[in-house]
């Protein structure tokens, strides 16, 4: 008597579907049939890829290792196939729309997160040139637990999106929305109210945000933060800057690149109050002298403009051809 599958226990979890309901799709849809030797007879023992036990061994075992491309393929393979990658997507703790392609479309995107309701890490940047509100906001409401969320460049977004992020996902450590104009001090001052385990920010280009709103930030959840970037913002000066040094002390990383109004003020302010500070981007910043950043150049501190006496070196290595000898400890 043939044996029946495993799978029937996993089935359970596919949502708004009952088992029974499941089990009569799986009877009646055709199962591929098994691999023959050469002679033409089925080999004794042979076991199909879908007799395997679902949760312990084709989800975590097999299906882990499927590029999310080769998913959206298989799943059209049989109504079984789509039924164990429905079920794997179900559980997908991350998913990263870049695994999919350069760009995905809005329906593959909706069929791929329909069913996730344990999502932790969430990457959106592919989608950036059509994701609105409308799609994300169910998304967001569905994995409450999410701890990292990337939605650099999405355009199309709104305060609506970042005021249910901020709403929905209190454990939210890591957030990047590099490039949406659409950031202003407002939906900054909800983020900071609500995300009390925020740790890494990413406010690349986010060109509305002033200093009253890195202030508010500095002061709601500088304590937890050691990443920030505010990159290409010649809105933010000397007073934001202070205002995060001063209520950053586990701060680590700050990108200052291309923040006109930042000057030797702000960046001794970080080397005073800053301890933990490892990395400092500060290039374009042109009125940052090189006597300010010395302090945490013997710190160990990198940084991303060489001192004076290097570029010099540099500049007559690339002249001469050549680099002269000289004492770079004098």
């Amino acid at each position: 008597m043939k044996r029946q599958p495993k799978e029937a226990g996993s089935l359970r979890l596919l949502k708004g579907q009952s088992e029974k309901t499941l089990l009569r799709t799986r009877n009646r849809q055709p199962m591929e049939p098994p691999m023959e030797p050469s002679g033409g007879e089925q080999e004794p023992g042979a076991v199909r890829l879908l007799d395997l036990p679902w949760e312990d061994v084709l989800l975590p075992h097999v299906l882990s290792l499927v590029p999310l491309r080769q998913l959206l393929r298989l799943q059209r393979v049989s109504r079984a196939f789509r039924a164990l990658v429905q079920l794997h997507l179900a559980g997908l703790r991350r998913f990263d729309a870049a695994q999919v392609g350069p760009q995905i479309p809005r329906a593959a995107l909706a069929w791929l997160l329909r069913d996730a309701e344990g999502l932790q890490e969430l990457a959106l940047a592919p989608c950036h040139e059509w994701l609105s509100d409308e799609d994300l906001v169910p998304v967001l409401a569905r994995n409450p637990q999410l701890r990292s969320v990337a939605l650099a460049g999405c355009g199309q977004l709104s305060r609506r999106a970042l005021g249910a992020l901020a709403e929905g996902c209190p454990r939210l450590q890591r957030l990047s929305l590099a490039h949406c104009d659409w950031v202003d001090g407002l939906a900054l001052r909800g983020l900071a109210d609500r995300c009390p385990a925020l740790e890494e920010l990413d406010l690349t280009a986010c060109r509305q945000l002033k200093d009253e709103a890195i202030v508010y930030l500095a002061q709601r959840r500088g304590a937890g933060l050691r990443s920030l970037s505010l990159a290409v913002n010649a809105n933010v000066g000397d007073t934001a800057v202070q205002e995060l040094a001063r209520n950053c002390p586990e701060l680590e990383h700050l990108d200052l690149t291309g923040c006109l109004r930042v000057g030797s003020d702000g960046v001794r302010t970080l080397a005073e109050y800053c301890p933990a500070l490892r990395s400092l981007r500060v290039r374009h910043c042109h009125h940052v002298a090189e006597p300010s950043l010395s302090r945490l150049r013997k710190r160990g501190v990198d940084i991303d403009v060489e001192p004076p006496l290097h570029q010099a070196l540099v500049l007559l290595q690339d002249m001469a051809g050549f680099a002269p000898f000289v004492n770079l400890q004098v």
